[in-house]
């Protein structure tokens, strides 16, 4: 059983989506990310970049993304389905496209931007839904609630957790 399931994980039947808090406001409001990621080893870590297709290493990743709610075209409560799923492919792809996520420090890089106050400085990214085909039938669906330092930031910026998620009904790959 537990081997079954954890084939599903590693297979694209299953249906993941995740939340995530965004310096600026992506355009259009819902795309698709579909580049070449490749590990890059640094001195104490790694970080995933973008790559050539043909590089060596290198994967094709692609993102389905969907602005929910923006603050003050400053930031964007973004909702996000890797349709591939590679290490840090969402972080990478969100950095690609200039609208990297907040708190994270491995792939932020907007040069002089503050996190706003009120605001931790800490990863906003959530798994935030797990659909998965069970082994013996029928589906798993779990919901994780918003954690504490992301639930500060959606009430401080007027955001709302239960409003109309686009990237559910997003086109499978």
């Amino acid at each position: 059983m537990r081997a079954a399931l954890a084939k599903t994980f590693r297979t694209r039947a299953a249906r993941k989506i995740y939340w995530a808090v965004v310096a600026g406001v992506p355009k259009p409001k819902q795309g698709r990310i579909s580049t070449f990621l490749a590990k890059d080893e640094r001195e104490d870590e790694s970080v995933m970049r973008i790559a050539r297709h043909g590089e060596e290493g290198a994967s094709h990743a692609v993102t389905y993304y969907a602005v929910v709610e923006t603050a003050a075209r400053e930031l964007a409560f973004v909702s996000l389905k890797p349709v591939t799923g590679r290490t840090h492919q969402l972080r990478a792809h969100m950095a690609h496209i200039d609208h990297p996520i907040i708190g994270d420090a491995k792939y932020f890089t907007k040069e002089n931007w503050e996190v706003p106050g009120g605001i931790q400085n800490r990863l906003h990214l959530l798994a935030r839904r797990i659909v998965v085909p069970h082994p013996r039938g029928g589906t798993i669906d779990v919901t994780a609630p918003l954690p504490p330092h992301i639930q500060q930031t959606f009430n401080l910026l007027g955001f709302d957790a239960k409003r109309y998620d686009p990237i559910v009904e997003a086109p499978e790959e």
